[in-house]
């Protein structure tokens, strides 16, 4: 971890001035202390019920995710390049998806290869030449970006479809407040309570033209068993919301109505946390009880709005993201603020000798992959495990894409032997409504507890820490 930028001390071993109150703060305080708040926090978070569950494994039982007290902090000039960087980037992204679905002028360009849009399975014919209200197809962004440097932010990956963990960023900001007034008291740290508010204020100026004064705003879930499921419910009552399942909605004259004690009400907005696959089984797959019969016929109509608005995986393809730089070039004329990590790509052939005769010290991922898995960190693997990987590139190359392994940041954090460095990233959530771009100041820190692992994701054992923004 000595190569590593620690975000709380310099070179030197100065602290620095971001963390000067929370270092002399854990000087004050005892170890012992510290551990009880950190047991009173995880009772806290089970009584809450706040939990996730993993797919594929036997032991189907619902966890908690690991909770770090110790925050991480952020200075108000650091979050004012990363805020500039976000909006810029999730701009492009809307644009190219515009783009892509109407005059695709950045195939036209040779920008980006139309083999790698048109046979992606995440695109979505049904979407050509489609309106969405305002054009916006990315209403909810989580821009994952680490760190590795003082100055030095990369794009590690940009989720565009439906997006999760804004939860956990609310949860534990009020866990810190309610456990460490003392240490909220030397600083002023900016909120992110006010994200349901600015959520729904997003959602709503996105209605479409034939919406009421006031539209009609639903979440609509998969239901108890979707491993998110938890989020559904909290973010639903934090905006006072109806939750609903595909069952609790109908199409009826090519507008969605929610059946209600008192009659069919009408729906302008569904904030939805269903994959597209599912959302519409005469549209996409017939088998899918989780969807609504009917709703894109109602959505191509224009007579609802769908947030995230459908294919827009395309724009979030591990694939697609090594032209992210590119793409902001194209549609806004601008460097990018926010760098991608140096990505190649295993369908290109030089690419691929690069990867295979490298594998030792690259990571490398599935072009669909998601929550740490289908990929490879070299530098961690055994041998057969790179020899597996390689048979695996090898056989499908266009499915893969490889990057060096970064010396991600590393942040304070409380572990069984007291307080030691832990790699960490960061999930911003990005809100794109019809006139303006909401970005509430942190986001979902979320934190490696295994001493040396990058892999910093739920599922893989990861953690997560609260995001502190120093209000000026």
């Amino acid at each position: 971890m000595t190569d590593c930028f620690d975000e709380m001390r310099g070179a030197d071993g100065a602290v620095r001035p971001a963390y000067a109150g929370l270092d002399a703060w854990l000087k004050d305080l005892s170890p012992d202390v510290l551990d009880q708040r950190a047991q009173e926090a995880e009772l806290l978070f089970r009584r809450i019920g706040i939990t996730f569950a993993v797919y594929g494994e036997q032991d189907s039982t619902e966890r908690l995710i690991p909770f770090d007290v110790i925050p991480r902090i952020l200075s108000s000039s650091e979050w004012t390049l990363l805020q500039r960087g976000l909006t810029q980037r999730v701009k492009a992204i809307n644009l190219y998806l515009k783009d892509i679905y109407g005059r695709r002028e950045i195939l036209k360009a040779g920008i980006i290869p139309e083999d790698l849009v048109f046979q992606n399975q995440v695109f979505r014919p049904e979407m050509n030449a489609q309106k969405v209200p305002h054009d916006v197809y990315v209403h909810i962004a989580g821009i994952d970006i680490v760190r590795v440097g003082p100055d030095t932010f990369y794009v590690l990956e940009d989720n565009a479809r439906t997006p999760s963990g804004v939860s956990y960023m609310l949860e534990n900001r009020e866990i810190m407040m309610r456990l460490f007034p003392d240490l909220f008291s030397r600083y002023r740290v900016a909120p992110v309570e006010n994200y349901p508010d600015e959520l729904l204020a997003t959602l709503k100026s996105v209605a479409p033209d034939t919406a009421a004064v006031e539209p009609n705003v639903v979440l609509l879930t998969p239901g108890i068993y979707n491993s998110a499921y938890f989020e559904h419910s909290f973010l639903a009552d934090k905006l006072g919301i109806e939750l609903v399942e595909g069952r609790d909605l109908f199409v009826k004259g090519g507008v969605v109505y929610m059946r209600t004690t008192e009659g069919p009400k009408r729906v302008d907005v569904i904030y939805r946390r269903v994959d597209d696959d599912f959302i519409d089984p005469l549209t996409f797959r017939p088998d899918s009880t989780l969807g609504v019969p009917g709703l894109m016929s109602a959505y191509q109509a224009g007579q609802v709005t769908l947030a995230n608005a459908v294919g827009t995986g395309i724009a979030d393809d591990k694939a697609i993201y090594s032209y992210m730089p590119d793409i902001v070039k194209f549609y806004l004329s601008e460097e990018p603020i926010l760098q991608n990590v140096p990505t190649w790509r295993c369908r290109d052939p030089k690419h691929l000798s690069h990867v295979l005769a490298n594998l030792e010290e690259l990571v490398v991922k599935e072009v669909h992959g998601s929550g740490g898995y289908g990929m490879l960190i070299g530098p961690t693997a055994d041998k057969g495990k790179i020899a597996a990987f390689r048979t695996r590139i090898e056989a499908d190359p266009k499915n893969y894409i490889a990057q060096p392994t970064l010396a991600l940041s590393t942040c304070p954090t409380w572990v069984e032997r007291g307080v030691a460095p832990r790699h960490i990233d960061l999930r911003p959530f990005v809100l794109t409504g019809k006139d303006t771009v909401r970005i509430v100041p942190g986001g979902l820190t979320r934190v490696a507890l295994q001493r040396g692992s990058l892999v910093v994701n739920s599922s893989q054992g990861g953690g997560t820490k609260d995001t502190w923004v120093l209000d000026t």
